[in-house]
């Protein structure tokens, strides 16, 4: 033994370590676990962080797919200010070439007045167009964790890919990655786990007090009282008075159990409901789209020869006009169409929990 402090090694169940003797008073605790309330204590937090890290990443998949159908959604903003800025300059050198003939006698001053406002019906959406893609860019910007401004652009609407196809026979077991479902899942867990917390709290709290040495008679002595009762003198840490509130404890932890179960079971029919209409959606998109190009073909031809046929003669400017503008709002209702569709893909993705592969 040193000759200043006596030094002596303490252990059994314990780790080794060095104590100095002289240091009286000094007191070590334990709290066994037998009832498992702190280990089931660990498993709900677990669970808890766990269902929080889900939590951000149904944030990140939300994320994804808003910046993607934001974007989408500014390209078809700049497909439909092409159209009308197009459909402007064409109808400029039509109006242009009208009012020639009015000067040369060859039409009258109604075709002219007609032909205005085929220019200015064009001219009135562009205005708006640029406000809604200005707007558009800022909106995308915030998502990206940016202050406004332009946007750089990729692709335009109609080049953007479809592929890869959604397949046919896509199994559930892709909802098991969904977010939303494992966060209902890992609360479930949690909640289980506070059912066992609760419960552990009608058992005493069995404590191993060392002053100067350990004492050891608290296991021993448990059950050593008149009728089993416990008796654990200083060392046991009981609430005697709050039996009331360790079961109201309980019955709140599985209330709140049955709560998320539901919850749980509502998430998942969420799920499938969710992709159900996303894959409906798509689908009826598609074909929109393909009638939508067909009408577009269509208004155009018709366009084209009622052109043909007022300067001819054989028509007069009004079915030019009337033509015109059933070709407008056909290009102008295939951009929507083509935006719908590809907002249809972006639903699919957020709905299976981040796309279809496996």
């Amino acid at each position: 033994m040193n000759s200043r402090f006596g030094r002596q090694k303490l252990g059994a169940s314990l780790p080794e370590f060095e104590t100095d003797t002289h240091a009286a008073g000094a007191s070590l605790m334990w709290e066994l676990d037998f009832w498992g309330k702190y280990r089931r204590a660990t498993e709900a937090a677990r669970a808890n962080l766990l269902a929080t890290e889900w939590a951000r990443r149904a944030v990140i998949n939300t994320l994804v797919s808003n910046v993607a159908a934001a974007y989408f959604q500014l390209r078809a903003y700049d497909l439909q200010l092409e159209i009308s800025q197009r459909t402007l300059a064409s109808r400029q050198d039509s109006l242009q070439l009208t009012q020639k003939l009015e000067r040369g006698g060859a039409t009258n001053l109604l075709d002219v007045r007609q032909a205005e406002q085929l220019v200015a019906v064009a001219a009135e959406n562009i205005p708006d167009l640029q406000r809604r893609i200005q707007q558009q860019e800022n909106l995308i910007s915030t998502l990206l964790g940016k202050n406004p401004g332009p946007i750089a652009r990729g692709m335009k609407l109609t080049e953007q890919p479809h592929l890869p196809q959604v397949p046919a026979g896509l199994p559930s077991r892709l909802l098991e990655r969904r977010p939303d479902i494992r966060e209902a899942e890992a609360q479930l867990m949690a909640a289980n786990a506070q059912i066992g917390v609760a419960k552990a709290a009608y058992f005493p709290q069995i404590t191993l007090t060392a002053t100067s040495g350990f004492q050891s008679s608290a296991l021993t002595s448990l059950f050593t009282g008149p009728a089993g009762f416990w008796n654990f003198g200083g060392t046991l840490v009981q609430p005697i008075f709050s039996g009331g509130r360790i079961r109201s404890g309980v019955r709140l932890s599985e209330a709140r159990q049955e709560e998320l179960v539901l919850t749980f079971q509502q998430t998942i029919q969420q799920a499938f409901r969710g992709v159900s209409d996303a894959l409906i959606e798509y689908q009826k998109s598609h074909e929109f789209r393909q009638h939508q190009q067909e009408l577009v073909d269509a208004a155009q031809d018709a366009a084209r020869l009622s052109s043909v046929r007022y300067r001819g003669g054989a028509a007069n400017y009004l079915e030019v006009l009337t033509n015109e503008t059933n070709a407008f709002g056909a290009e102008l209702g295939l951009a929507q169409a083509q935006l719908n569709e590809l907002l249809g893909l972006v639903d699919i993705y957020k709905n299976l929990g981040g796309g279809w592969e496996l």
